[in-house]
């Protein structure tokens, strides 16, 4: 729907600012009303799921160790998180990864490794991914899903989901795997 309001506005020449306001207002309307969300899942479950959907999503993390963490529109109990999306059709995981970063944050990014693979508490025939990522050299641009974004301390970070806090655990605990110390530093 984001996308339709985008190319609307873009053809009658409206600003970017009215696009955040028509962004916010809708995320507003979530968090108010988030059994509307649920609605809308358990018809896309019931009508259009295939048998079985996998999101995929990634802990990005750029040369300062900082982690990329997003707020999104349709998110009403916990709008910050990690950023991902649903797999398409003929697509693996990582690529998912690749293009929804690229989509939501126009950043490129390199897959490190797979971190978590489960089954989703939340939604029955679900598989949720996440990898370990490190963010190419580039400037974040926003797409419709999302209405903010932050380069964060991983130790200090707003309220998530509980899949996306065991991500963040299994990616510092990954990232600390594969620091090599520095052996002129060690006195024998």
């Amino acid at each position: 729907m984001l996308k339709c309001v985008e190319k609307y506005l873009e053809s009658i020449g409206k600003s970017a600012l009215i696009l955040d306001r028509h962004k916010q207002r809708i995320a507003n309307w979530v968090r108010r009303a988030p059994w509307s969300m649920h609605l809308l899942q358990m018809g896309w479950r019931r009508f259009g799921q295939p048998w079985i959907t996998v999101g995929a999503l990634g802990a990005v993390f750029n040369e300062a160790g900082q982690v990329l963490i997003v707020e999104h529109v349709f998110h009403p109990h916990h709008p910050w998180g990690l950023p991902g999306g649903w797999m398409n059709r003929n697509e693996t995981p990582d690529q998912t990864v690749i293009r929804e970063l690229r989509e939501e944050t126009a950043l490129t990014v390199v897959i490190d490794k797979p971190l978590i693979i489960t089954n989703s508490a939340l939604m029955p025939n679900h598989l949720d991914v996440a990898f370990l990522c490190h963010a190419l050299p580039g400037s974040v641009t926003l797409s419709g899903e999302l209405l903010d974004y932050c380069w964060s301390d991983p130790q200090h970070l707003p309220p998530m989901v509980t899949f996306h806090q065991a991500v963040i655990k299994a990616a510092l605990a990954a990232r600390e795997s594969t620091i090599i110390p520095d052996k002129t530093k060690v006195n024998l």
